[in-house]
């Protein structure tokens, strides 16, 4: 028999969520029946990485590490759908916990995003912001090698620095920053042609004015409106997306599921090249989970924000 723990949600979030929004619940596991896996949890994130401790279901030998969408809980029983072995023959030296973060879905989402919507060319400007977190980080090394400048916002002087050291052009601090418009301006005083948008609001409806002839903008998230008790009403953004006839698409990174793997040998093959580089901002312990999670979500994280078991 194996206890295990599990966060749930108590109540649904009203605003920013709270600790009493978490309830942590215990329960013992019944013995495993054929083709099915018990895995205990090894990382968290909201694509939670796993191995196999025990097994009945001849397609997962125990050992094995698998991504699992199991949720909070440090054990649990599948009958194998929906669990996938990680890349084979994975580099001793690659931290398996890469699996969700540059080498799991942030590092697919800012792959696909990027080069799918935002068609980035040689020589062209792309912004990034958000760009200390696990995607936007990516991003903007993906864009570099592509062999664009690139200008990334962050919010602390500590994750601007990190920017610069990971290869970004420019980089500010928006949080103290006097203007944003003339934050953006400085930093490429001839526009962008490229815009992956992780934050959208207020942000957003400076950056695009500031968009050159034909810019492409990817819309990967919302993250200043998350936690708003009600919508905040949008924008007007149809004058420089007809003036400047701009292409802006939001996307969900399970569009290339089909072609996860050329993603992820691709991600892989630069990160051992030392063309990609990563970032883990890890929490140890299963009980700080919803501290973990909202530090998330307030940017406390610089890279992926990863708990350990």
């Amino acid at each position: 028999m194996v206890l295990s723990k599990s966060w749930l949600l108590a109540k649904h979030f009203e605003g920013f969520p709270k600790h009493s929004d978490f309830k942590l619940k215990e329960e013992t596991l019944p013995p495993i029946k054929d083709g099915e896996v018990l895995i205990e949890a090894v990382y968290f994130s909201v694509d939670p990485y796993m191995r196999v401790i025990e097994s009945k279901n001849n397609k997962f030998q125990v050992g094995e590490f698998v991504i699992s969408s199991a949720g909070w809980t440090t054990h649990s029983i599948s009958n194998g759908t929906g669990l996938h072995l990680l890349l084979p023959n994975w580099p001793e030296k690659i931290p398996k916990s890469l699996a969700v973060g540059a080498l799991g879905l942030p590092g697919l989402t800012a792959y696909f995003g990027l080069l799918e919507i935002c068609r980035p060319k040689a020589g062209e400007t792309v912004l990034v912001n958000a760009a200390a977190g696990a995607v936007g980080s990516v991003v903007g090394q993906i864009a570099k090698i592509k062999g664009c400048k690139v200008v990334g916002c962050a919010g602390s002087d500590d994750k601007v620095a990190y920017l610069k050291e990971i290869g970004f052009d420019e980089a500010f601090n928006y949080k103290t920053a006097p203007s944003l418009e003339e934050a953006l301006k400085k930093a490429s005083p001839g526009g962008y042609d490229c815009y992956f948008d992780n934050v959208g609001g207020e942000f957003s409806s400076i950056a695009l004015l500031q968009m050159k002839k034909y810019g492409r903008i990817a819309v990967c998230g919302a993250i200043s409106l998350y936690n708003d008790a009600s919508p905040q009403k949008g924008p007007y953004v149809q004058f420089p997306l007809v003036m400047n006839e701009l292409c802006m698409e939001g996307f969900i990174v399970l569009r290339w599921q089909n072609r996860k793997e050329e993603g992820l040998k691709q991600l892989m093959t630069w990160i051992l090249e030392g063309k990609l580089k990563y970032h883990e901002h890890i929490t140890k312990g299963f009980e700080n989970m919803p501290a973990a999670f909202m530090g998330m979500l307030k940017g406390e994280n610089t890279g992926k924000a990863i708990i350990t078991a």
